[in-house]
Protein backbone atom coordinates (compact mmCIF):
# COMPACT_ATOMS: atom_id res chain seq x y z
CA UNK A 1 0.00 0.00 0.00
CA UNK A 2 1.13 3.40 -0.70
CA UNK A 3 0.60 6.57 1.74
CA UNK A 4 -0.01 9.49 2.13
CA UNK A 5 -2.35 9.26 -0.46
CA UNK A 6 -2.50 12.65 -2.79
CA UNK A 7 -6.03 13.98 -3.49
CA UNK A 8 -8.05 16.60 -4.91
CA UNK A 9 -11.69 18.02 -4.18
CA UNK A 10 -14.57 17.56 -5.68
CA UNK A 11 -14.34 21.29 -6.73
CA UNK A 12 -10.83 21.64 -7.95
CA UNK A 13 -9.99 22.85 -11.28
CA UNK A 14 -9.36 19.94 -13.36
CA UNK A 15 -6.12 21.23 -14.84
CA UNK A 16 -4.71 21.49 -11.51
CA UNK A 17 -5.51 17.48 -11.01
CA UNK A 18 -3.83 16.79 -14.47
CA UNK A 19 -0.66 19.05 -13.14
CA UNK A 20 -0.56 16.95 -9.87
CA UNK A 21 -1.23 13.13 -11.90
CA UNK A 22 1.95 14.80 -14.36
CA UNK A 23 4.01 15.35 -11.59
CA UNK A 24 3.76 12.52 -9.58
CA UNK A 25 3.65 9.78 -12.10
CA UNK A 26 0.03 8.23 -11.40
CA UNK A 27 -2.71 7.26 -13.35
CA UNK A 28 -5.37 7.86 -10.66
CA UNK A 29 -6.47 10.36 -7.85
CA UNK A 30 -9.24 10.02 -5.04
CA UNK A 31 -11.32 12.69 -5.43
CA UNK A 32 -12.65 14.08 -1.71
CA UNK A 33 -15.57 15.88 -0.42
CA UNK A 34 -15.36 19.15 2.28
CA UNK A 35 -14.70 16.69 4.77
CA UNK A 36 -12.85 14.76 3.65
CA UNK A 37 -14.80 11.51 2.87
CA UNK A 38 -13.80 9.69 -1.06
CA UNK A 39 -16.94 10.65 -3.55
CA UNK A 40 -15.32 9.71 -6.77
CA UNK A 41 -12.08 8.83 -8.61
CA UNK A 42 -10.44 10.96 -11.60
CA UNK A 43 -8.53 8.79 -13.46
CA UNK A 44 -6.52 8.77 -16.98
CA UNK A 45 -9.22 6.99 -18.61
CA UNK A 46 -11.72 10.30 -17.78
CA UNK A 47 -9.22 12.24 -18.86
CA UNK A 48 -9.13 10.26 -22.40
CA UNK A 49 -12.95 10.62 -22.97
CA UNK A 50 -12.19 13.85 -22.66
CA UNK A 51 -9.49 14.49 -24.83
CA UNK A 52 -11.47 12.56 -27.58
CA UNK A 53 -14.00 14.61 -28.34
CA UNK A 54 -17.61 14.02 -27.65
CA UNK A 55 -19.30 11.79 -30.77
CA UNK A 56 -23.15 12.33 -30.98
CA UNK A 57 -23.68 8.71 -31.83
CA UNK A 58 -26.16 7.17 -34.51
CA UNK A 59 -29.33 8.93 -35.49
CA UNK A 60 -32.04 9.29 -37.97
CA UNK A 61 -34.02 11.76 -39.61
CA UNK A 62 -37.88 12.27 -39.45
CA UNK A 63 -39.87 15.03 -40.62
CA UNK A 64 -36.85 17.32 -40.44
CA UNK A 65 -36.59 16.34 -36.53
CA UNK A 66 -33.51 14.58 -35.35
CA UNK A 67 -34.05 11.50 -33.10
CA UNK A 68 -30.87 10.28 -31.16
CA UNK A 69 -30.60 6.64 -31.01
CA UNK A 70 -28.64 6.56 -27.36
CA UNK A 71 -29.46 7.25 -23.95
CA UNK A 72 -29.88 10.78 -23.13
CA UNK A 73 -28.64 10.18 -19.65
CA UNK A 74 -25.23 8.18 -21.29
CA UNK A 75 -24.99 11.53 -23.75
CA UNK A 76 -25.68 14.04 -21.05
CA UNK A 77 -22.79 12.59 -18.97
CA UNK A 78 -20.10 12.59 -22.10
CA UNK A 79 -21.21 16.20 -22.81
CA UNK A 80 -19.79 16.74 -18.98
CA UNK A 81 -17.05 15.20 -19.21
CA UNK A 82 -16.04 16.73 -22.65
CA UNK A 83 -16.98 20.33 -21.60
CA UNK A 84 -16.27 19.86 -17.86
CA UNK A 85 -13.62 22.02 -16.23
CA UNK A 86 -13.61 21.04 -12.38
CA UNK A 87 -12.96 17.22 -11.31
CA UNK A 88 -16.66 16.80 -10.58
CA UNK A 89 -17.74 17.42 -13.92
CA UNK A 90 -15.22 14.63 -15.27
CA UNK A 91 -14.86 12.09 -12.37
CA UNK A 92 -16.16 8.70 -11.51
CA UNK A 93 -18.40 8.42 -8.81
CA UNK A 94 -17.61 4.41 -9.01
CA UNK A 95 -14.86 3.82 -7.02
CA UNK A 96 -13.25 0.57 -6.09
CA UNK A 97 -12.05 0.80 -1.66
CA UNK A 98 -11.42 -1.89 0.70
CA UNK A 99 -10.86 -1.58 3.97
CA UNK A 100 -7.05 -1.56 5.72
CA UNK A 101 -6.91 -4.84 7.14
CA UNK A 102 -7.74 -7.09 3.99
CA UNK A 103 -4.97 -9.26 3.10
CA UNK A 104 -2.81 -8.75 -0.08
CA UNK A 105 -4.08 -11.76 -1.65
CA UNK A 106 -7.78 -10.36 -1.06
CA UNK A 107 -7.06 -7.48 -2.29
CA UNK A 108 -5.65 -9.06 -5.74
CA UNK A 109 -8.74 -10.46 -6.39
CA UNK A 110 -10.88 -7.82 -6.29
CA UNK A 111 -8.08 -5.71 -8.68
CA UNK A 112 -8.76 -8.52 -10.65
CA UNK A 113 -12.25 -9.50 -10.76
CA UNK A 114 -13.27 -5.87 -10.57
CA UNK A 115 -10.45 -4.75 -13.71
CA UNK A 116 -9.55 -1.92 -12.10
CA UNK A 117 -5.80 0.03 -11.68
CA UNK A 118 -6.49 0.44 -7.84
CA UNK A 119 -8.59 -0.11 -4.75
CA UNK A 120 -8.59 2.90 -2.35
CA UNK A 121 -7.76 2.08 1.46
CA UNK A 122 -10.63 3.92 3.48
CA UNK A 123 -11.20 4.09 7.19
CA UNK A 124 -13.98 3.96 8.41
CA UNK A 125 -15.59 7.59 7.90
CA UNK A 126 -14.59 6.59 3.84
CA UNK A 127 -11.14 8.97 4.38
CA UNK A 128 -8.29 7.07 1.96
CA UNK A 129 -5.28 6.51 4.20
CA UNK A 130 -3.64 4.60 1.42
CA UNK A 131 -3.29 2.65 -2.16
CA UNK A 132 -2.99 -0.31 -3.69
CA UNK A 133 -1.96 -0.73 -6.61
CA UNK A 134 -1.63 -3.40 -9.41
CA UNK A 135 2.60 -2.39 -8.86
CA UNK A 136 2.45 -3.11 -5.31
CA UNK A 137 0.86 -6.71 -5.92
CA UNK A 138 3.98 -7.40 -8.15
CA UNK A 139 6.09 -5.91 -6.04
CA UNK A 140 4.86 -8.08 -2.98
CA UNK A 141 5.30 -10.85 -4.85
CA UNK A 142 8.74 -10.64 -6.12
CA UNK A 143 9.79 -9.76 -2.63
CA UNK A 144 8.19 -13.37 -1.68
CA UNK A 145 9.63 -15.47 -4.19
Amino acid sequence: MSAPVLSVGADSPLQEAVQLMSEHHISGLPVLDPAGALVGELTEQDLMVRESGFHSGPYVMLLDAVIYLRNPLNWDKEVHQVLGSTVAEVMNAKVHTCSADLPLPDAAKLLHERSTQRLFVIDVAKKPVGVITRGDVVRALAAAG
